[in-house]
């Protein structure tokens, strides 16, 4: 995770990654969460682990998506957990994650929603 600017704000981490992943860098990506972090990607399913999500990413940026910055919605703090989620542009519905304070003062998402799915 070394020479990766870091979420000081939990709202950071919206941004790197968006930063990040149209750059092509899968393991930047995969350093903005814990190693034990959920990802609920793909749709349906689950991706665990940092290296999991490592490994997913390098797959769906190989295609070299373009990622849009999306406004915040007021983030939800008690103690060292957050709640942050945007409105997303793609029409997904929402996306929330749960991120954590890290021992520096830093954020790392814990779990990750990208996008809700209504129920069939």
């Amino acid at each position: 995770m070394t020479g990766h600017e870091k979420a000081m704000r939990p709202e950071d981490i919206t941004r790197l990654f968006v930063e990040r992943s149209n750059a092509g860098d899968a393991a930047g990506v995969a350093a903005l969460y814990e190693e034990d972090a959920v990802l609920a990607y793909p749709p349906g399913s689950r991706t665990v682990g940092r290296a999991a999500i490592q490994a997913l990413w390098e797959k769906v940026l190989a295609g070299r998506p373009h990622f849009e910055p999306e406004t915040p919605l007021p983030t939800l703090i008690s103690g060292d957990l957050a709640l942050t989620s945007t409105p997303p542009r793609d029409g997904a519905g929402a996306r929330a994650q749960v991120v954590r304070r890290q021992p520096d003062g830093s954020w790392l998402r814990v779990l990750d929603q990208p996008e809700f799915v209504t129920p069939a």
